[in-house]
């Protein structure tokens, strides 16, 4: 069976989604920060793994659920904390980010299958992506790669077949990263914590 990991950041007001402000102020953008997590880990939580495991920046909150194994993150780039984190698992392992609150345990489950496919990638449609899965983990697939740039998940996924193994695709998901990312994500997904909130937000400034 394989393991679910999360990289994330905790929701700390001025160190989260500060690209969410100034529509949203430092404390908002936090909680929807922390919402956005609280129903990515909810996901986690339902798909079936060997190991839950979050690798953070940060301290544990009253956000975490039981069941939910906590690792630091390393120093470095977002490149070496990736690598990093898929050093973690010793097997068959899907990462994925706190940006995504629309997850679901379907596909969870989905980029959980490496009985066809040697690799799983999740595009996101900033250029990005939300998802890496790897049958056989090795940290030197990410190392390198350039991050937060328009053709990140080009290159990564480019970097995962040069290595030949066989890739699919998860289907593309929106990050949260700007107030548009967050409209767009809000409506896309109306029964979560991170839409409900976005929802009371914005009754607040009208």
């Amino acid at each position: 069976m394989s393991t679910l990991l999360v990289i994330a950041k905790a929701p700390v007001a001025g160190r989260v989604k500060t690209r969410l402000t100034p529509r949203f102020t430092p404390e908002q953008a936090a909680g929807l920060a922390r919402a956005a997590l609280q129903d990515t880990l909810a996901a986690v939580l339902a798909t079936d793994a060997r190991r839950r495991v979050l690798v953070l920046d940060g301290q544990p909150g009253p956000w975490l659920p039981e069941g939910i194994e906590v690792v630091p993150q390393c120093a470095g780039g977002l490149d070496v904390r990736l690598a990093a984190a898929f050093s973690l698992p010793g097997g068959p392992a899907l990462l994925i980010g706190m940006d995504t609150p629309q997850v679901t345990p379907e596909l969870l489950a989905q980029g959980l299958d490496f009985t066809s496919t040697g690799a799983w990638f999740g595009p996101a449609d900033d250029g990005g992506f939300w998802a890496l899965g790897l049958a056989r983990p090795d940290p030197t697939l990410l190392l390198g790669v350039p991050m937060s740039v328009p053709h990140t998940g080009r290159e990564q996924r480019q970097r995962l077949t040069a290595s030949g193994r066989t890739v699919r695709d998860l289907p593309a998901l929106c990050d949260v990263d700007t107030p548009a990312d967050a409209a767009r994500v809000a409506a896309a997904a109306p029964g979560t914590r991170f839409a409900a909130l976005y929802s009371e937000l914005c009754a607040v400034a009208r």
